[in-house]
């Protein structure tokens, strides 16, 4: 039997481990355009010169001998022949499967904003190439701009700052991370950034993209009507997923990236999906859960996805450590919301019902594993007589001979 998979990030190195613990003689193929397995959460830290490129690495040294990998390095898969179970791969050879996993990932898509594809200079962050670019170009660039405060703009931002380069942020929501924060929490890391000297734009995006003479950028016309000079601009806010290969292959796609199933699954038999390439839930724990499930269904050992609490970020910047579960806003007015501040530390619950569906924390983290059980489970929160910030794991859970923790639904009904 042999399993292909295409990607070696998170969903793909997690499927590699699985598959070679329950096919201990299957024959595993990784094809991976990179040739090292490396971080990308964390690509800022090989810019600020914080991390070596060795150390953005989250494998075994011997990872590749260990799970015995026929790795096909700096090779891209280029087509998908579902019929002949077979892929094409950049170096024009074809490779046969049995089991396939797309884990392709995403890339870098710029928006279509007038200029901004005319012009040199511009740049993402997506992987180690772009790091190693934006590293070098940010430390003889006098106008650096990073457009985009979602968690990749932090990255960029914060690892360019780490050099001792000032810079602008521009973001069109009215506030940072507003996907994972709420504005308290955002406004935060805007004062980190401020106070590390970069300059932040809300509620503000580009316009016009303009290029000097050489068709190198020059300045950036904002909406609210601002001409700023720019030297290099870091592009975060456009993010696609990479499945532009799958094109005539009948593999179902859609406007976010590949359709699958709780289980993995595409809409072709043996072919199954996990991590970005999909485009529903781009967080490394999501891809990692997504691509451990995908395995265990390509060996015949049923396993879904939904057990898994995938609306979970943790993040820290400038050492200010924050952890987002579920939505940071409450859907409507029906939701209650309990925050709490206390020397620096913000902690927040919105919950309707007796149960949790969101939680923020951040300057201290300890309460999150209680928070993510609570709100996973579903669990009922409305039978317990203390304030909902002092709930500890002994309220819900009992314990096992071996001293581990297990929830039982008859403990709250």
């Amino acid at each position: 039997m042999r399993y292909v998979i295409i990607g070696a990030s998170a969903a793909g190195v997690s499927a590699a481990r699985e598959l070679r613990r329950l096919k201990p003689e299957s024959e595993i193929v990784l094809v991976s355009k990179d040739r090292e397995v490396y971080s990308r959460c964390i690509l800022h830290h090989y810019i600020s010169g914080r991390r070596t490129r060795d150390q953005l690495s989250f494998v075994e040294n011997d990872f590749e001998t260990r799970y015995r990998l026929d790795w096909r390095k700096g090779v891209s898969c280029t087509g998908v022949l579902p019929s002949e179970k077979v892929i094409l791969l950049s170096d024009q050879s074809r490779l046969s499967f049995d089991k396939l996993l797309i884990a392709s990932g995403s890339h870098t898509f710029l928006p279509p904003i007038p200029g901004l594809n005319q012009v040199s200079g511009v740049y993402g962050l997506r992987n180690m190439e772009d790091a190693g670019i934006l590293k070098e170009k940010a430390a003889c660039a006098t106008h650096i701009v990073v457009m985009g405060g979602g968690l990749i703009g932090m990255d960029a931002a914060s690892g360019i700052l780490e050099l001792g380069k000032p810079l602008t942020l521009i973001e069109m929501e009215n506030r940072l991370l507003p996907k994972q924060l709420d504005r308290e929490s955002a406004a935060v890391y805007k004062k980190a950034l401020t106070q590390h000297g970069a300059r932040v734009c809300l509620g503000t995006g580009i316009q016009e993209v303009v290029g000097n003479a050489d068709g190198a950028i020059d300045h950036l016309k904002l909406t609210n009507g601002e001409t700023i000079p720019c030297d290099l601009l870091v592009v975060t806010t456009g993010i696609r997923a990479t499945v532009d290969y799958l094109e005539g292959s009948g593999i179902e796609t859609d406007h976010m990236g590949l359709v699958i199933d709780e289980c993995g699954r595409t809409n072709m038999e043996d072919i199954y999906g996990a991590g970005d390439v999909t485009g529903r839930s781009p967080i490394w724990p999501a891809a990692v859960k997504q691509g451990i499930v995908a395995a265990g269904n390509m060996c015949g050992i049923p396993q879904k996805m939904t057990d898994f609490f995938a609306s979970k970020s943790t993040m820290n910047f400038f050492g200010i450590p924050s952890m987002s579960l579920g939505s940071p806003l409450p859907p409507d007015d029906s939701f209650q919301v309990e925050t709490e501040i206390q020397d620096g530390i913000y902690r927040k619950l919105i919950h309707k019902n007796g149960r949790i569906s969101g939680a923020l924390l951040q300057g201290d983290l300890s309460y999150g594993g209680i928070l993510t059980q609570l709100i996973a489970r579903r669990i009922d929160v409305s039978r317990v007589k203390k304030p909902l910030f002092k709930i500890d794991y002994s309220d819900f859970f009992h314990t096992s001979e071996n001293f581990e923790y297990y929830y039982e639904d008859s403990v709250t009904g």
